[in-house]
């Protein structure tokens, strides 16, 4: 499809009028293209015609953006009003007006991604046509008038914050956000997805109403710098690290210097990634510490050591004995590797990371990276990147796009990367919200996506060994038909839904999840005071709150003992126990009347069931893919043969040579049906074995059998009796 075609499919009526005109624009210069040459009045009314395009794109971003500020502002000082012991339906009408405003954001995002998108597009239409370079030279409106998604994080984080505290009626979510900046040590599964840029802000949108934005420093309002985050990724001129992380070998490493923000007043994180650490009974775990700048340098050519960082350490005194021993492990490994392996500065990964998590709780993460750029800091060409050996190049900040940079030295990726961290060694399982999340249109799954191979992969093509698989995903486009009931929609009423369920559904699920996660923690307390006391199996401890009949009995209900022989307290008991059933069937009646009036009331279609997402490991797939293609050659090689006989042998030839066209045939058909068989099993993770055993049993079977079809036929003939010929 046309980019105009695709703009007028994805107009939002009421906001018409401000889009780009992109067709007149066309119009106007290829028509004055093809009615005379390019003059320079013609570039500079056309300039200026361009010019008033982004003034009124830009002009009704900014007004809606402060739009939606005023409603944010409004909503919170409602929140800040409201008495924190108050029922809980104010929060909920902010809560559904934070929702309201989380569409209108997505709205607004989708509105400046397709009017960015439709600039870019008539500008290089206008080089091509005239051959005059404007994209270069309209860089400087582009740079004052920014059109980039970036400037919806701050409402995002803004809108997470408030629907937090309308969740928790007001309360502050406890847990240190900072809890895991200092962590040494992580070991997590992981999982990457690629998000077109038409989808970025409806998966952050997604995502935010089931948990919060995390922000690390509480203390400051938060800036769009807060979001950048720069990795320096070391390897040598073999790319050995590359080669052995894209092989997935036992040990290959990752070493990287990282930092966050646009100053680095905070320190560099030397990260070491490990795939299969021995040191860990084979887990991948990534190490980290943190250095000041100015050691940085020192660090990377040896000067400043592991033993000189312990003691530094010791000296502070903020650090135990065993993160000191920890941070003395991770520094002598990498620089143990930096120094065998001559490991130099190749490349940097920009991009602006928004991570979702709880506070304190490290079990589930979602980190949603955009911007992303691959940036050289090599010298393998001669030129000199950084200066005085440095251990990262001085021209390069946080600005993207990077037009400082020369082109050959940058590559900005297309997609943004969602990455899933979950602790499963912990128990921690996938969410049914974020599996459908995950098997919907809104995400592409790319297992085993790695930021440093795909940067090397393109910075240098001519000098890696091998490439990725998933490099030839680049040319083909992600975006698919949308899953039915996922992602963000209006009613017929224009209320907003979430998944085709609306906001007090999703906050239903959040606390039924919260209370069996409180129910569980509750019953193993009970379990271990009950050990601990050594309580009699008679007596029962309910911590559960629950007011279900089952967990009511004489011992425990209304203080009244099993032992309690009054008669008063016994006839107390038998009606409070009367009046407890007759409020348990009364609520009962209420819920059910409630829970049919609200269905007839659903606007929405019905949800479908979410299926959990399978995940195919492609070097099994390829696996069957080869086998299939193995079949297919050695059918290929006995047709060939059949063909031979068929057309240039005698009787017994054509015999025989129709007896191996039969076999080819019935073998290319069984390898087909076995190949699909296999898929099936990989996709649904079937348990039976992949091997076969039957098929090449067959093949020799039927192959030996033809040819002892074909001895014979021809040994018959050899010895039979010849016949005179009668003589005229």
């Amino acid at each position: 499809m046309k980019f105009g075609e695709e703009l007028i499919s994805k107009i939002f009526e009421p906001w018409r009028v401000s889009y780009i005109d992109y067709n007149r624009l066309k119009v106007e210069f290829k028509s004055r293209q093809q009615d005379h040459q390019w003059t320079y009045n013609d570039e500079i009314e056309f300039r200026a015609l361009l010019q008033c395009e982004l003034d009124k794109v830009y002009g009704f971003v900014s007004l809606r953006i402060h739009d939606l500020k005023r409603r944010i502002e409004v909503c919170e000082r409602s929140l800040d009003s409201l008495n924190h012991n108050s029922d809980s339906s104010p929060y909920g009408r902010i809560d559904d007006e934070l929702t309201e405003i989380l569409l209108d954001v997505n709205d607004i995002s989708r509105f400046t991604q397709l009017n960015w998108t439709g600039f870019r597009k008539i500008l290089k239409k206008h080089d091509r046509w005239t051959g005059i370079d404007m994209t270069n030279s309209f860089i400087t409106s582009l740079q004052e008038k920014p059109l980039d998604n970036q400037r919806f994080d701050a409402l995002f984080v803004s809108v997470s914050r408030l629907h937090d505290l309308c969740r928790l009626r007001g309360k502050a979510r406890g847990g240190n956000s900072a809890a895991g900046e200092d962590q040494t040590a992580f070991e997590r599964a992981t999982a990457k997805y690629w998000i077109h840029p038409d989808n970025i802000s409806e998966v952050k949108a997604v995502i935010l109403l089931h948990l919060p934005v995390l922000i690390f420093d509480q203390n400051k309002p938060y800036e769009e710098a807060d979001s950048a985050v720069s990795s320096v990724y070391f390897d040598n001129n073999e790319f050995d690290l590359y080669s052995e992380r894209l092989q997935r070998l036992d040990a290959a490493e990752a070493i990287r210097f990282r930092w966050y923000g646009n100053e680095q007043a905070k320190g560099i994180y030397i990260e070491r990634k490990t795939h299969h650490a021995p040191w860990m009974n084979g887990h991948s775990v990534k190490d980290r510490f943190r250095l000041k700048e100015p050691q940085v340098n020192e660090f990377m050519q040896g000067t400043y050591t592991a033993d000189m960082l312990a003691d530094d350490h010791r000296r502070k005194g903020k650090l135990d004995e065993v993160a000191i021993e920890n941070h003395h492990f991770i520094a002598s490994g990498i620089q143990q590797s930096i120094r065998d392996r001559r490991l130099r500065p190749m490349c940097r990964v920009f991009y602006n990371r928004t991570a979702f998590q709880l506070p304190g709780d490290q079990k589930l993460r979602l980190s949603l990276d955009c911007n992303m750029t691959f940036i050289r800091e090599d010298h393998l060409d001669g030129e000199q990147r950084r200066k005085n050996d440095n251990w990262r190049r001085t021209d390069v900040g946080i600005d993207f796009p990077f037009r400082r940079v020369p082109e050959k030295d940058v590559f900005r990726f297309p997609y943004a990367v969602l990455e899933t961290k979950l602790q499963t060694h912990l128990g921690q399982e996938t969410p049914e919200w974020l599996n459908r999340l995950l098997s919907s249109h809104l995400v592409h799954e790319v297992p085993n996506f790695s930021k440093y191979l795909h940067g090397a992969a393109v910075l240098y093509n001519n000098l890696t060994p091998v490439l990725p698989w998933w490099l030839s995903e680049m040319d083909v486009d992600i975006r698919k038909q949308p899953t039915i009931s996922c992602g963000l929609s209006r009613s017929k009423s224009l209320r907003p839904l979430v998944n085709g369920r609306r906001r007090a559904s999703l906050e239903k699920d959040y606390l039924t999840a919260v209370a069996a996660s409180a129910a569980a923690a509750a019953t193993t307390a009970a379990s271990t005071i009950a050990k601990s006391t050594h309580a009699s199996p008679s007596v029962r401890i309910d911590l559960t709150g629950s007011e279900s009949d089952d967990q009511l009995s004489g011992e425990t209900y209304g203080g009244y003992g099993a032992k309690e022989k009054d008669t008063k307290s016994r006839a107390a008991y038998v009606v409070n126990r009367f009046v407890h059933k007759i409020a348990s069937q009364k609520r009962h009646f209420r819920n059910t009347w409630q829970l049919r009036k609200k269905n007839q009331d659903v606007e929405s279609r019905p949800i479908r069931p979410v299926i959990p997402m399978k995940k195919i490991e492609p070097k099994a797939f390829f696996a069957n893919e080869r086998t299939f293609i193995s079949w297919l050659q050695f059918c290929a090689l006995l047709l060939t043969v059949a063909l031979n006989l068929l057309n240039y042998g005698d009787h017994i030839s054509r015999t025989v040579g129709a007896i191996f066209l039969v076999i080819s045939a019935v073998l290319a058909i069984y390898a087909q049906i076995r190949f699909q068989y296999r898929a099936w099993q990989l996709r649904n993770h079937n348990s039976a074995r992949y091997d076969d055993v039957w098929g090449p049993l067959a093949l020799c079977i039927l192959l030996v059998a033809a040819l002892i079809i074909n001895f014979y036929l021809r040994f018959s003939q050899d010895s039979a009796p010849s016949h005179p010929i009668n003589q005229a």
